[in-house]
């Protein structure tokens, strides 16, 4: 008759009450902002200023979120989806070419250039944005899309293609080898070999750079003037007038602004984790 085992006693046994406490802390400081942001759209005006911000709504209402299409929303999201998709193509554009040029190339320029990238990322575009200005009213683009496009791709440049420099050297050099062996020239590795196997760090940087562009202030503020050419951020100051802040119109905003952001990430999370593991994973 085999011997019973003894249940494994000790401290791997023990239950891990400090980590329940802190789950539970950190899922009350998500769900508190996440409940007021739902419910307080849903008031009425009268019902926000009579109630706590925190109690339960007394009735409900859509007439808030009828309001933000009233104030121009669709136009808003049209020129925030324009710029967040033109970021998005221009980042990859240069970021992939790039990092494929870094992992496979052994010349000393390509190194520099990949260290001049870097110094990038110790540069806010806060710091430079008078420059950033003056650069864009030469060129003769303020107060367009474009004049948000150009500098959101140049600041998300750096950490891309540091993502997808990572992502690129986990491809095993005798796949390169291999191809090199079957005589296919270097643009068809590239879009044979390399684009396939680099989708997991291509998603990351998309929905990073599309994330920059979508919250983006500091650039649309000073490089835009137009309504016609307002953004989400910027029209969320339809809602604060001199009189003061229709607050459940502006929760409603924000409500609706975050939707297509929550779609990319519901679209691509297996894509994201991947490639956040293998960009910062060594």
């Amino acid at each position: 008759m085999a011997a019973r085992t003894r249940p494994m006693t000790g401290p791997g046994r023990r239950p891990a009450y400090g980590a329940g406490i802190g789950a539970a802390l950190w899922l009350v400081l998500v769900a508190v902002p996440l409940y007021y942001l739902v419910a307080t759209s849903l008031r009425g005006p009268g019902d926000y200023m009579s109630q706590g911000p925190l109690s339960l709504p007394g009735s409900l209402t859509l007439d808030n979120y009828r309001n933000v299409f009233e104030v121009g929303f669709l136009g808003f999201l049209t020129n925030s989806l324009i710029v967040a998709l033109g970021s998005i193509a221009l980042v990859l554009a240069v970021a992939v070419p790039a990092a494929f040029a870094i992992v496979r190339s052994r010349s000393r320029a390509v190194r520099v250039s990949f260290t001049l990238f870097l110094l990038g990322l110790a540069v806010p575009a806060q710091a430079v944005i008078i420059p950033i200005y003056l650069i864009i009213t030469r060129l003769n683009l303020y107060d367009s899309l474009p004049a948000i496009i150009l500098p959101t791709s140049a600041f998300a440049l750096p950490i891309s293609i540091v993502v997808l420099t990572s992502s690129l050297r986990d491809v095993p050099g005798e796949l390169y080898e291999a191809m090199a062996l079957d005589g296919a020239p270097t643009w068809q590795v590239f879009v044979r070999l390399v684009l396939p196997l680099s989708r997991p760090g291509v998603m990351t940087v998309a929905i990073f750079v599309g994330l920059n562009a979508w919250n983006n202030f500091i650039f649309p503020l000073v490089l835009t003037q137009s309504e016609s050419n307002r953004v989400l951020p910027l029209g969320l100051w339809a809602f604060q007038t001199q009189y003061g802040t229709d607050v459940p119109g502006l929760m409603a905003a924000v409500v609706l602004s975050s939707l297509p952001i929550l779609a990319l990430y519901l679209f691509g999370r297996r894509q994201l984790l991947s490639g956040l593991a293998a960009g910062f994973g060594k």
